[in-house]
């Protein structure tokens, strides 16, 4: 009966009809397809109410009415826009896209109508989006405009459960001041703009390079109340943060009585910037800063929701292993949020049951998930489902509602990669084997390439069985590249080949998208390893030359996809992956070169410079897109401020995320980037630098911790390199007669690695 009360407060915040309003969709018909904003109706219907013993999962029917409009009707507002993205999809061919944007106005001018009902229903009530650190790797400095396309593009796809971190900060910063701390507490407290997702995980305090400005914590709470307030018009329920624990080192000073530990150390950070300090909910301070804090978040925002993210453990070990003591702290963490919200949920990452695996056994989890006696007060997100799921040893989360997700992508890595059969059949066998489970999820730590993953997952939401890849990928090219005439056969059959191999790995040691060895710092061991950050590949590397020059010679059949911005972003995307796998042999060739007893250093040098000399070229072809490109992503953290300080250290979090993550890098390379401007300006220095020492030093010298101090003097300098007020590196115009250029220079070039 647990679930059943779940099931009755889930649809009633789903759809609240009597509260909701249709402009909000009508208001993103007539930011996306402007030309056709009167020839669209949506009327929700209240007939598919549920009940408390079979819920009711979003429904959608669209239809053409005898006016000549397309009508499309729901049980809630993202049913609609559901319905509506089924319609311009399945029948006008159209859709909207990361990095490429809106291209729903490419159809036709007039309206296909319907000669038959498309309908659509939900398997799932919750359908999920974004990681805590996906607000760092990918959104740190984005803009409003950037965040209306994401929250539309969310919006299509069916999502009505996002996570809304931005600018949580400034809550903090005013239930911390009611404690009587002074800004020098909390600014130096809070880590930079690139890190904040860390801060908020207990992770890590503190920001190298100058501490947090009021002037990011002011704007980003701004920037929050326009997002959550667009959530909520296109009928999605924010998941909002509150309050963890996490405090700052003064906490001593200002309640010296108060019952604080200090976490473990992460990742290697000196003491000064990890060790957070960890507020015991058992401390009566611990529900006062609690009811502060949703409170002063309600009053800003509006009562908007009643779920809340709160993770208090992630790769951070609890100070006790005593079951009473996991159990007291779940549940005062529980009882203050009940406090404060009687309708309360809990929502937390499963993650730490799978990284710190050896520290959660299953009587820890069961005590820790215990404190929270209402199962439906908590829900649990299954991370990392598609390949390492904890649903199963965990009994699904000992009765708890969860999430089923894809987590696909760590450190928001560029490489083609994905799990079709991971992703299709295996959430379906769960909704079968678990009665919590209530929803699917995206997951991913960098919202980068793939595109095509993480709509197959919220489609899978609306499939009662496992969708059949080959006819979704077909279907799905038809709209990509929609809007320049007829898609050439060639773009088929290539995604058709990228379908059965880049996309569907089975390799159990390769777990999620892969990287590039010369994202890497240079060494003549360790190059190719598995896990997170893998860069084995699990298909043959001929398979993909011959999909690019698919790819390529489709251009000869339709010259206007060269205008079409999808082509344009593809053809970047799957050259540079070529690049990389090509880039692989060459390595090997130097180093098996290297260890040779008889090579001479002209050999040596040779394949040097030929491996520098492919890092060139693909920069120049990475460069000639803003989504592959060094400079936008540091423009984009420059433009936060107009002041030049300010301008400087967000330019040097941007930098430092990328690279050396961390003040001397103590997580180096985990958030690389293949992007041109920092092949060119980092990656080929670092391999000019490795080459020059093997020339250098015979391999009985080999000495890999006198090598990566010369490495590091050149990395560190790199961090502020050029911040005088200008980005150096300045993106090419994105143009496809550029690209076109480019790409037929190199396949006509006698060593072409597209053979």
């Amino acid at each position: 009966m647990l679930l059943s009360s779940f099931w009755i407060w889930a649809t009633y915040l789903i759809l609240g009809l009597a509260a909701q309003s249709t402009q909000g969709i009508l208001d993103l018909v007539e930011r996306r397809l402007p030309n056709h904003v009167d020839d669209f109706e949506f009327r929700l219907l209240t007939n598919w109410a549920g009940n408390s013993t079979k819920p009711t999962n979003d429904n959608y029917i669209v239809s053409s009415t005898t006016a000549g409009k397309i009508l499309v009707e729901g049980n809630s507002l993202s049913a609609l826009s559901s319905g509506l993205h089924r319609y311009l999809t399945d029948v006008v061919h159209v859709d909207i896209f990361w990095y490429i944007g809106n291209q729903l106005e490419v159809g036709p001018s007039t309206l296909p109508a319907l000669n038959a009902a498309l309908t659509g229903s939900s398997i799932v009530p919750w359908r999920y989006h974004f990681n805590t650190v996906t607000f760092s790797y990918t959104a740190a400095f984005w803009t409003w405009e950037d965040w209306e396309l994401e929250l539309d593009w969310l919006a299509l796809r069916g999502v009505n459960l996002p996570l809304a971190w931005v600018g949580q900060e400034k809550i903090l910063v005013e239930v911390f001041q009611e404690l009587g701390m002074t800004d020098d507490d909390l600014f130096s407290y809070f880590s930079g703009p690139a890190f904040q997702s860390w801060n908020r995980f207990g992770n890590i305090q503190g920001s190298w390079g100058g501490d947090l400005p009021l002037e990011w914590i002011d704007n980003q709470f701004e920037m929050q109340k326009n997002i959550t307030k667009r959530m909520v018009e296109l009928g999605m329920t924010p998941v909002l943060p509150c309050f963890t624990g996490f405090v700052p080192r003064a906490i001593s000073r200002v309640l010296p009585n108060a019952t604080i530990v200090n976490g473990s150390d992460w990742s290697g950070f000196p003491a000064e910037y990890t060790n957070v300090t960890f507020l015991e909910p058992v401390d009566p301070t611990f529900a006062a800063l609690q009811k502060s804090f949703i409170t002063k978040q309600a009053d800003a925002l509006g009562n908007i929701t009643h779920i809340y993210t709160l993770d208090q453990y992630n790769e951070n070990n609890p100070y006790s292993i005593d079951l009473d003591y996991l159990r007291n702290v779940s549940y005062n963490t529980w009882q203050s949020l009940k406090a404060v919200d009687p309708d309360a949920i809990w929502m937390m990452q499963g993650w730490l049951f799978f990284s710190l695996s050896s520290f959660w056994t299953n009587e820890r989890i069961e005590a820790y998930l215990g404190g929270v006696e209402d199962d439906k007060d908590m829900i649990v997100i299954d991370l990392f489902s598609e390949t390492a799921p904890q649903w199963q040893r965990t009994n699904s989360y000992f009765g708890k509602p969860w999430l089923w997700c894809q987590l696909h992508n760590f450190g928001g890595n560029l490489g083609l990669y994905g799990q079709i059969m991971n992703v299709t059949i295996n959430p379906i066998e769960a909704l079968a084997n678990s009665s919590s489970l209530v929803g699917f999820g995206l997951t991913m730590e960098g919202q980068e390439g793939n595109e095509i993953m993480y709509d197959l997952l919220l489609d899978q939401a609306w499939s009662a069985s496992p969708i059949e890849t080959a006819t979704y990928f077909s279907n799905w090219v038809t709209r990509r590249y929609a809007g320049n005439g007829p898609v050439p056969s060639e773009l088929y059959i290539a995604w058709e080949m990228m379908r059965t191999t880049v996309y569907n790995n089975t390799n159990s040691s390769v777990q999620a998208v892969t990287k590039s060895i010369f994202e890497l710092t240079p060494n003549i061991t360790g190059m190719f390893r598995a896990g997170h950050h893998s860069t084995a590949i699990t298909y043959s590397p001929n398979t993909l030359v011959t999909a690019f020059n698919l790819m390529f010679n489709a251009s000869k059949t339709n010259p206007e996809l060269w205008n079409n911005a999808a082509y344009q972003y593809d053809m970047v995307d799957v050259t540079r992956q070529v690049f990389s796998n090509s880039f692989d042999q060459m390595y090997r060739s130097l180093v098996s070169a290297y260890t040779s007893s008889n090579t001479s250093n002209t050999t040596i040098s040779t394949l040097g410079k030929n491996m520098t000399s492919l890092l060139t070229t693909l920069d120049r072809v990475l460069s000639t897109n803003p989504a592959f490109s060094l400079s936008t992503w540091l423009s984009a953290a420059r433009a936060e401020s107009t002041n030049a300080t300010l301008q400087s250290f967000y330019e040097y979090n941007a930098r430092n995320q990328i690279t050396l993550w961390g003040p001397s890098g103590e997580i180096s390379d985990y958030a690389s980037k293949s992007w041109g401007g920092l092949l060119n300006g980092y990656y080929v220095p670092r391999w000019q630098m490795f080459v020059s020492y093997l020339l250098e030093v015979p391999v009985a010298r080999y000495n890999y911790t006198e090598l990566n101090s010369r490495f590091l003097a050149f990395e560190l300098k790199w961090q502020t390199q050029g911040m005088n007020g200008t980005v150096q590196q300045t993106v090419l115009e994105q143009a496809g007669g550029k690209l076109q250029i480019l790409l037929e220079g190199v396949v006509g070039s006698s060593d072409n690695v597209f053979r």
